[in-house]
């Protein structure tokens, strides 16, 4: 009796571990693979972009993957250009742009973009007037709008940047944005300044904000993951990948696995929302 016990048990065990073993894995694509993908752009799209080739680096060591920042214009400029392979960008590229360079777009997730103070900072909502006012410079002080007595620091992201675009675009309707405003290089940095200043405000990508930092309720639906995929947070934007041309090979696979199951968990857990 033991030993059928055991030989059933050995049997099962044995179809187990060839049924794991054979399983079709979203990685399966990159086995055998050897080169290098170059990646530049958005920095929004960074946490996704080095897990994914955290993962497919760690399964074959052969495929190299690099991932710079410097903003959605730079990524643009860069795969148009031929300096890298991917461009990630938070805003979409122009009509011209995509017709002169031959562009091609992956949009892989969703993302939202939200005001931020120091968590010390007792204002934890605006309407989008004020938020306009603030960044126009005409409210200047936080009493003003329910805070201390004390300057506003304000803090933007430079022109290029597509955190700013959507920003500029659904929160300040096109609006001014005074001279005095502080540029910042990106979501990391931006967090990280403001984090440092109880007096700042400035805005990130939803996915970046953390316990370092305090969300501000935007007519008074708060930035998170749930009110932008449910529609109700209003500063949300597409994060794109573009290729120059029809993407082959490495760069293939790597835009086909971020629409994958495990890809697009990724994007879950790095706190946006995916399209599949």
């Amino acid at each position: 009796m033991r030993l059928g016990m055991r030989m059933i048990l050995g049997t099962a065990l044995f179809f187990l571990c060839f049924y794991t073993s054979t399983m079709a894995s979203d990685l399966d694509g990159f086995k055998g693979e050897k080169g290098e993908i170059k990646i530049s752009g958005g920095t929004a799209h960074i946490p996704v972009m080095k897990e994914a080739a955290r993962r497919i680096m760690t399964m074959n060591p052969e495929v190299q993957i690099s991932i710079a920042g410097g903003g959605s214009g730079a990524g643009i400029k860069q795969v148009s250009e031929g300096m890298v392979d991917i461009g990630n960008t938070g805003k979409k590229p122009s009509d011209e742009e995509i017709s002169k360079y031959g562009l091609h777009l992956f949009k892989w997730a969703i993302d939202g973009v939200g005001v931020i103070v120091h968590p010390s900072n007792k204002v934890r909502s605006l309407t989008q007037e004020q938020v306009k006012d603030i960044y126009a410079g005409k409210i200047s002080n936080w009493k003003e709008v329910g805070g201390n007595d004390k300057q506003i620091n304000l803090y933007s992201r430079e022109e290029t940047s597509g955190t700013r675009e959507v920003f500029w675009k659904a929160a300040l309707k096109e609006g001014a944005i005074a001279a005095n405003a502080n540029t910042i290089a990106s979501n990391g940095a931006m967090k990280a300044t403001v984090s440092q200043d109880p007096f700042g405000i400035g805005y990130i990508s939803v996915g970046h904000i953390d316990e370092s930092v305090a969300a501000v309720a935007f007519d008074s639906i708060t930035p998170s993951s749930q009110t932008v995929k449910e529609g109700k947070y209003a500063i949300a934007r597409g994060l794109y990948s573009t290729t120059k041309g029809e993407p082959a090979g490495l760069t293939r696979k790597f835009l086909d696995y971020l629409f994958t199951a495990e890809g697009q968990q990724i994007v879950v857990e790095q706190g946006f929302i995916p399209v599949q």
